[in-house]
């Protein structure tokens, strides 16, 4: 244990990140370079830190805070091209959390199926992977309804039509995820925020 100034006791961290990590983040860094989160000018980079965040304070390994880095690169930036290097770079394991984060791992974007169809299909497989992707996939959703539901209550519903899919689809797609992790016990830090972002989310996308 450590002392802090106040004469509070300070636990040591659970993890301690190692270069492994930061060459993750500049591997991620480079890949996302130039792409800005939807709808905004903000550096996509923004968004995979925050997940890895989420990852971190809700007690993930290093493998699931590298993992929580490089979620999307493999959906975004070259398919199952970029898998294989994914597992060479950072482990089975790592490769193995990236790939059940990923709805598609076609290299060429206009190949992916249809957003519903895509989406149904991440709902069931979340009945059956393991615990450790439960908790990046969990983190990932949840930064992202944050970020949507900061953007609602800034810009108005309005803001919605600038993704793929209609309000009342969005709302749907959240609901049902926040079910999956209810039921495969996500981790509680993260559900709790889920819940109340998704809560807020349904209301102002299916007024009554």
């Amino acid at each position: 244990m450590m002392q802090q100034q106040d004469g509070e006791l300070e636990a040591e961290p659970n993890i301690r990140l190692s270069p492994r990590y930061f060459a993750a983040l500049a591997y991620a860094s480079g890949l996302h370079a130039g792409q800005a989160q939807a709808g905004t000018t903000v550096p996509y980079v923004s968004h995979l830190l925050g997940v890895s965040a989420l990852v971190i304070e809700a007690l993930g390994d290093e493998d699931q805070a590298i993992a929580a880095l490089l979620h999307d690169a493999v959906e975004d930036c070259g398919g199952a091209p970029r898998l294989v290097e994914i597992e060479e770079m950072f482990g089975p394991r790592v490769a193995r959390i990236v790939l059940a984060c990923s709805d598609s791992v076609v290299s060429d974007p206009a190949e992916k199926a249809p957003w519903r169809e895509r989406k149904e299909d991440y709902i069931r497989h979340l009945q059956d992977v393991p615990s450790d992707v439960i908790l990046v996939s969990c983190a990932d959703k949840l930064h992202n309804a944050r970020s949507i539901w900061t953007d609602v209550q800034r810009d108005g519903v309005e803001y919605m039509e600038k993704f793929n899919g209609p309000r009342s689809e969005i709302a749907w797609y959240y609901t049902s995820l926040l079910e999956a992790f209810e039921l495969r016990g996500a981790p509680v830090d993260l559900l709790i925020p889920l819940r109340e972002v998704v809560l807020n989310l349904s209301k102002a996308l299916n007024p009554i």
